[in-house]
């Protein structure tokens, strides 16, 4: 009986496939070296945020189930990063400071990547998004190719 009242629903369950599966495409070696992203903590959290970012934007106006499974990729997401913030070492007491930092982030470059993809096909806010957030340290900048892909 315990087992039917603690097992994850339906959504949660799909929402933790997908991140997985964002995860997983976010570490094709391809983005590292023929698309030159940084292979950093920065460049991985700017590739695990876009394609999460992307997948739930596809799924956005898809009806309720979508919308609950959009929510449990997003905490996925969230998730993912505290325990990575954590393998890291970072402290408990600072867990929580960092968590807002990159959630602020990911909301930001939500909103970026919405307003971007809303304009297409002209790919010039989409390709000055990959320079301040993909590329930001780098000298040598293919934003336009990371925006075609």
């Amino acid at each position: 009986m315990l087992n039917w009242l603690f097992r994850p629903g339906v959504a949660k369950t799909a929402g933790g496939s997908l991140y997985a599966k964002c995860a997983k495409a976010a570490r094709e070696t391809g983005f590292y070296t023929t698309l030159a992203v940084p292979d950093s903590v920065e460049g991985r959290f700017e590739l695990y945020a876009l394609h999460v970012l992307l997948v739930v934007r596809r799924l956005k106006g898809e009806g309720d189930a979508a919308a609950q499974v959009s929510q449990a990729l997003f905490d996925a997401l969230l998730m993912g990063l505290d325990d990575g913030l954590r393998e890291m070492g970072v402290g408990d007491l600072s867990v929580g400071k960092k968590m807002r930092k990159l959630g602020e982030a990911i909301y930001g470059r939500a909103r970026n990547l919405e307003a971007a993809l809303d304009a297409l096909p002209n790919t010039t806010e989409l390709t000055a998004m990959m320079c301040r957030t993909v590329y930001q340290d780098q000298a040598d900048k293919p934003s336009t190719e990371l925006a075609a892909w």
